[in-house]
């Protein structure tokens, strides 16, 4: 079956949710807190199946989510383009036109900024609080590779997005005002933490902070949003990442590998390799999931009407056994 096929498979013909089994549940809890969780919360059909926090820590406790963040401003994304804003399409030259005259940089779209097939150098540092000018310096990233062809993960693209949205706008309102607007206040959310530099540009590619409940209204919210789900396609660069989401959709492939995403990314992206990767070959094919560094995990089962939010803190699970502990059909 062809991808695009196989994902409009999964809501057309989806059974009837069925319930996790409680030793399921207990066996994912287990090995959450056995890798440093702090909380695991379990919800299906909108209700709480299973909470738990570890180690003193509560559910009002917020952690960071770290690239989890990226996820918001892909929704940004979204609901700009149905603003009329952009089409994903268009080259992000016509409107950031000091890129004009770059060879590489003036057929990048606006698509492939937020799919990291962009092309541009990763500019890690833009991470650091006390970055002077993030925008600056991310309109003048590298182009390292053509527009297409690599998956690059890093905070540059997001940061040039920021700076075309800024545009788009045309300053009358800052992104993160339209992010508050457009995606933090549906979803009952207030302001985040941005960690701004010095000019009050946000950093993009992390730096939220949020309970795990608060988290788990980004998934509810997604469950109710079918036309937003069918746009987490990927791109031939890397088809299980789009707009801040990862998919596990090569799972219903018999070629499907597992790949543990943040080890993945630990290496540079030259030698990273995404082709057929899934996070778990036991979890549903629908399944898609906002991955932050060390640990910080939510996944989304629309054919199970099912959502799972893991904080902890220094420590990661493996998320294709943490899956198959939860999906995979017991004996």
């Amino acid at each position: 079956m062809r991808p695009l096929l196989a994902f409009l498979h999964f809501f057309t013909f989806s059974p009837a949710a069925e319930t996790l089994p409680v030793q399921s549940i207990q066996a994912a809890a287990a090995h959450s807190a056995a890798h440093g969780g702090h909380a695991l919360l379990i919800k299906q059909n909108g209700k709480t199946l299973y909470e738990s926090y570890t180690n003193g820590h509560t559910k009002y406790e917020p952690h960071r989510i770290y690239s989890g963040t990226k996820a918001f401003w892909g929704l940004t994304a979204f609901a700009a383009e149905k603003d009329g804003l952009f089409s994903m399409d268009e080259r992000v030259a016509d409107t950031i036109t000091e890129w004009q005259k770059d060879p590489r940089k003036k057929n990048i779209t606006v698509r492939q900024l937020l799919d990291f097939s962009h092309g541009l150098e990763p500019m890690f540092g833009l991470h650091e609080n006390s970055f002077k000018d993030r925008t600056t310096a991310a309109l003048k990233a590298g182009a390292v590779a053509a527009p297409g062809k690599s998956f690059i993960y890093g905070p540059a693209a997001l940061q040039v997005f920021h700076e075309l949205l800024a545009r788009k706008l045309q300053r009358k309102q800052t992104p993160t005002r339209y992010l508050e607007r457009k995606v933090l206040g549906p979803l009952g959310l207030g302001s985040q933490r941005y960690l701004p530099d010095q000019h009050g540009a946000p950093l993009l590619a992390a730096g939220f902070m949020q309970t795990a409940r608060q988290w788990s209204e980004l998934g509810t919210w997604m469950l109710k949003h079918e036309d937003v789900l069918m746009k987490l396609q990927g791109s031939s660069a890397n088809a299980a990442f789009a707009f801040g989401f990862w998919n596990n959709h090569a799972a219903a492939s018999k070629s499907a590998r597992e790949v543990d995403a943040e080890a993945m990314l630990d290496k540079k992206w030259q030698q990273q390799s995404w082709r057929n990767a899934c996070l778990s070959r036991s979890a549903p094919a629908d399944l898609i999931a906002c991955i932050g560094s060390y640990g910080q995990r939510l996944y989304i089962v629309p054919s199970m009407k099912l959502v799972i939010v893991r904080l902890a803190k220094d420590s990661k699970p493996n998320d294709a056994e943490m899956l198959r502990l939860l999906f995979a059909p017991k004996s």
